[in-house]
């Protein structure tokens, strides 16, 4: 990745009228000089000036070659798996984002795509689950929602080894802590909804590619299937990458507090974060996460119930109870009727999803406030439970 400085400057000032801001070019067509001769864009859909600004700045946030925004973060990660064809496989692992299995499993399986889950925490596993089938390798590093960390450049050595693509999904540690492609990934994969964009304002998606074959394929894809970002919202997401190091680091800062506060507690079963010594992957996230570990912190209860889980999160104020992450204000959640609630429940227990996981997004607030506020839903629940015996 460039310095925070080169990508805040990589920001086009607009050359016509001196706007320190991209313009939103808010436009369906553009007129040509005459048949196929233009200013560079003819129709919308095949590219936006704005979308164009937006594009360069995270492929340069990625140290990739070129990237390409989309609607949402599963039309990027549908706009990868369109890469594939019949007969091939998907080596994914098994911790993945709800929306990621559903698309995997109910689209892609039934158009003869196979789909292999596997602990990719341990490299060994995605050594033997690699066939001559395998396309692409697909990883989550931290995961959703339980914070596995892989390491990246080891697989890459095996989907290099077995002429496969990596994949991986860099949502949870955002640019600031890790470029997988200087690790050895081939795509790089965003919900810009999150840690790019920043604010909780937009859902968007992108995909960064390491070659210029690979971008060209992505385009084409993009291009074809029509899933792309409007101007506005890539607006938005440059807005948000202009403020992202001060959001990431802050926020980074606010979940360990919150993890160590967690891994204290005697109403707490287990912890996940990576910045925790006790994580099983902890030394591989401080070499490959730049010693940020994100702001993500998920833990389960001594009461393993989605039950006692729901109490939880309905007693929070500055953590609101919602679906998504990364943003400013601090969020709650409760995966397993939420943002996994289509992984069936023997596959979640499995992957390490408990009934009564919680996740926590870590905003900007203090991070004694944030304490204080997880105090009081313990306090809570407590006391629903003395009430009710």
């Amino acid at each position: 990745m460039s310095s925070i400085t080169e990508i805040i400057h990589s920001v086009p000032v607009d050359e016509l009228t001196g706007s320190i801001s991209v313009p939103v070019y808010q436009t369906s067509t553009f007129v040509q000089e005459k048949p196929g001769v233009n200013k560079g864009y003819d129709y919308a859909r095949s590219g936006n000036p704005t979308r164009k600004a937006l594009e360069d700045v995270v492929a340069r946030l990625e140290g990739g070659h070129s990237a390409y925004a989309f609607a949402t973060g599963l039309a990027a990660i549908d706009a990868v798996a369109k890469l594939l064809k019949a007969g091939d496989e998907i080596v994914a692992v098994d911790d993945i984002y709800g929306g990621a299995y559903r698309l995997f499993t109910h689209v892609y399986q039934k158009l003869g795509i196979n789909i292999r889950y596997v602990d990719t925490t341990d490299v060994a596993n995605v050594v033997d689950a690699v066939t001559d089938k395998t396309k692409l390798i697909w990883i989550e590093s931290p995961t959703n929602p339980t914070l596995k960390v892989s390491d990246i450049e080891q697989i890459a050595h095996v989907a290099k080894a077995n002429n496969a693509l990596l994949v991986v999904d860099n949502t949870f540690a955002s640019p600031i802590s890790q470029n997988p492609i200087a690790l050895g990934a081939d795509i790089v994969i965003h919900s810009a909804t999150k840690y790019l964009g920043g604010h909780s304002d937009l859902v968007a998606g992108l995909v960064v590619t390491k070659t210029a074959e690979l971008g060209e394929r992505i385009q084409f894809i993009q291009n074809a299937s029509g899933g792309i970002l409007g101007p506005w919202d890539c607006f938005l997401v440059i807005r948000g990458i202009e403020t992202i190091e001060l959001r990431v680091r802050r926020q980074c800062e606010n979940a360990q507090v919150v993890a160590e506060y967690l891994a204290s507690h005697p109403e707490v079963d287990r912890v996940h974060y990576p910045g925790l010594a006790s994580h099983k992957n902890h030394a591989i996230a401080a070499r490959q996460q730049n010693g940020l570990f994100g702001g993500v912190v998920s833990f389960s209860l001594k009461e393993d119930t989605e039950e006692q889980a729901e109490q939880f999160v309905t007693q929070t104020s500055y953590f609101k109870l919602a679906e998504s992450l990364g943003g400013v204000k601090s969020l709650i959640c409760q995966p397993s009727k939420m943002t996994h609630a289509s992984v069936p429940r023997e596959k979640r227990l499995a992957s390490g999803v408990q009934d009564s996981l919680i996740r926590l997004s870590c905003g900007i607030e203090r991070g004694e406030d944030l304490i204080e506020d997880l105090k009081h839903a313990f306090t809570s629940i407590k006391t629903k439970e003395t009430t009710t015996v």
